[in-house]
């Protein structure tokens, strides 16, 4: 390891250490290589606006984020809550299985773990710790792990970030989401129905049938969301970033005119908070293009690719071994920067083995979710905690159950690609390997 990159990785983890924000410790320990190493200081400037304009699938995420805002201005969260209680409320654990559905369905919408958890978190707390139903922290960890498949299942915006890196394709992306985001929704309802047996809870009152349709129809412009944005893309009429624009477009008409939930100064909000949002990870984008230039100047693929290789390393094994590693970062890094620093390393070696970028990308991505509820970082702990109130240490507490099936459910991807790849593949999609 040269002087340089040595110098480097002390400063940003010293950085990060005393609480910065990842972007501008990236921004700072990368001005230090490149001082370092006598080069240009410009260079830094240079790959930040090359890595944000060349890329045009980038649109595709402040456009997703209005969407997400749009949607939670426009009391969507509600209607679709009355809708899945409606449809699952009547089963044990009814209040549990409609958190987790809300989540499914708003995750058709958002692409945003965050958007999920402040869109949905603190209805569906609410509805659950009422009456002592369940306690505070049961209805935190569930909410947060269920904000979970919120990028898993299109539209993703972590998985616009992986396409960036790895150059696969973002429509077969979303689409190997689709089947590991409903296996983790049913292994969640699955665990909420046991503890609602154990804990003997009790049922909820059921929705009258002829109230059903009535709850469907003022939910249905929200249901119709994920329809119009996914069909655009597969029947090829949208790419994924013209659609995320269509989304952008048809969420706001829905709040706007459907719902009448918008005011000027809600829009006016919902832009104030989208370019927050959007800057944020466009800067966090920024510096992991400068870390790219560091790593492919030290030829750091290169020589991890070869390194594995001389191994004789399996598939199976690199995969089990890099998503071990990615499980212990989750729980000191953010998701995005695992996706925008970590994964670039090691895709010349998955090209190496055969593995396909497409089913290490989506197995990548949920690994990199399910470390938003992993201690000490999780953010979506931070984000109920922020939202709701309840103690940190509570929720922490109740959290880990809802961790291992998770953490189940990757493993079941790793050991059988198809979970991820056979949707793609009945569209036409070859595999790599």
């Amino acid at each position: 390891m040269s002087l340089a990159l040595s110098l480097c990785l002390l400063t940003i983890i010293f950085l990060a250490t005393i609480g910065a924000p990842i972007s501008l410790a990236m921004i700072v320990s990368a001005v230090v290589y490149l001082a370092v190493k006598g080069q240009d200081l410009a260079i830094a400037g240079e790959q930040i606006i090359q890595g944000l304009y060349d890329g045009f699938v980038l649109l595709a995420i402040p456009l997703f984020i209005v969407a997400a805002n749009f949607m939670n201005a426009g009391t969507i969260s509600d209607r679709l809550t009355q809708f899945c209680l409606a449809l699952v409320g009547r089963m044990k654990g009814g209040l549990g299985h409609v958190n987790v559905v809300t989540s499914v369905i708003f995750a058709g919408m958002s692409g945003s773990a965050v958007a999920d958890a402040v869109g949905l978190g603190k209805v569906s707390i609410d509805m659950m710790v009422k009456d002592n139903r369940y306690t505070p922290g049961y209805a935190a960890a569930i909410t947060a792990a269920t904000a979970v498949i919120g990028p898993i299942i299109p539209p993703s915006i972590p998985m616009v970030l992986y396409a960036l890196v790895s150059d696969a394709s973002v429509g077969y992306l979303f689409m190997g989401g689709i089947v590991p985001g409903l296996l983790m929704s049913a292994a969640m309802m699955a665990l909420n129905s046991y503890v609602a047996h154990k804990q003997n809870i009790p049922l909820e009152e059921p929705v009258p049938l002829r109230e059903i349709p009535s709850v469907t129809f003022r939910a249905l412009p929200a249901l119709l969301m994920p329809v119009i944005l996914l069909g655009g893309i597969y029947s090829g009429v949208t790419t994924p970033t013209e659609a995320a624009a269509v989304a952008a477009a048809y969420a706001f008409i829905v709040a706007a005119v459907f719902y009448r939930a918008l005011s000027l100064r809600s829009i006016v909000e919902v832009m104030r908070e989208s370019s927050r949002s959007s800057a944020s990870v466009g800067l966090v984008i920024g510096a992991a293009m400068i870390f790219n230039y560091i790593v492919a100047s030290e030829n750091i693929p290169a020589d991890v690719s070869h390194a594995l290789k001389g191994l004789e390393i399996s598939p199976l094994a690199f995969m089990l071994a890099v998503n071990l590693l990615f499980l212990i970062l989750g729980c000191l890094l953010d998701a995005s920067t695992i996706i925008l620093v970590i994964i670039p390393i090691l895709i010349p070696t998955c090209k190496a083995l055969g593995i396909d970028l497409v089913w290490f990308g989506v197995v990548s991505v949920v690994n990199c979710m399910i470390g938003l509820i992993t201690p000490p970082y999780g953010i979506l702990l931070f984000v109920i905690n922020a939202t709701t109130g309840i103690p940190l240490r509570v929720i922490i507490s109740d959290i880990w159950p809802w961790v291992a099936v998770l953490v189940v459910c990757l493993v079941l991807m790793i050991i059988f690609p198809d979970i991820v790849l056979w949707l793609p593949k009945m569209f036409g999609y070859v595999p790599n390997s």
